[in-house]
């Protein structure tokens, strides 16, 4: 008899939590990421203007998909960036950041999301072989970036966006948090930092290979990815 009632609790749970689709559920929309770093615990929030790149973080994050992959680009006051699958096994004197699952996410980009401080977003080819912006399957970075005066943000606008204003409220952000404005409406942003920027900041300062490649020269990696509940 006891069986037969943990059999039923089991199918009442799966049938609160149903199947959304490659493997997620329902409830695995309401989670963060928590991604325990080398360097420490980043934890991020996804957003849910971006389905279809929400979705598949967190299909890889369940697949464990980036345990043991390296931030193989990092840029101090710009950004740092990982998700390349060929990361987890490379030598010093590999060329990092071409490799993916095999697909790419059709681009999200939101009017209202800019890239400030503890942004995180999709990387992609370039325009040249991408004009629809269709982000890396995989592939993402946290933007570091930098505290701006109103004459830096000027300079942005006129030489990086082509005349585009920046308005004003994000003007306000990049002149205190910071950020990299000349990524604006570019690039889709798909989650932000919640805890951890401190180790955001130590992870883009390390010394790295500045002859193109960006790379860490003492490997920085995620030891470990996994679905989280929220707090706050």
């Amino acid at each position: 008899m006891r069986i037969l009632f943990f059999y039923f609790l089991i199918i009442l749970l799966v049938s609160c939590n149903p199947k959304i689709a490659e493997g997620l559920r329902k409830n695995d929309l309401r989670r963060d990421v928590e991604l325990q770093t080398s360097k420490g615990t980043i934890v991020i929030r996804l957003s849910d203007s971006t389905p279809l790149h929400r979705n598949n973080f967190l299909k890889l994050v369940k697949q464990h998909y980036y345990d043991s992959i390296l931030f193989h680009r990092v840029i101090a006051n710009f950004m740092i960036q990982a998700g390349d699958p060929n990361s987890k096994r490379a030598k010093p004197s590999d060329r990092l950041g071409n490799g993916g699952p095999g697909y790419t996410v059709p681009a999200e980009i939101r009017e209202t999301f800019f890239h400030e401080k503890g942004t995180v977003a999709a990387a992609r080819q370039s325009d040249e072989v991408n004009p629809q912006k269709a982000s890396s399957g995989s592939q993402f970075y946290i933007v570091q970036g930098k505290i701006f005066t109103d004459a830096g943000l000027d300079s942005v606008e006129t030489y990086r966006l082509k005349g585009k204003k920046i308005p004003e409220i994000q003007r306000a952000v990049y002149k205190t948090i910071g950020g990299t404005p000349h990524l604006d409406q570019n690039y889709t942003i798909f989650g932000k930092v919640v805890k951890g920027m401190d180790v955001l900041d130590s992870i883009a300062i390390v010394p790295t290979n500045r002859q193109g490649v960006d790379r860490p020269l003492q490997d920085v990696k995620i030891v470990n990815s996994r679905l989280v509940k929220r707090r706050g």
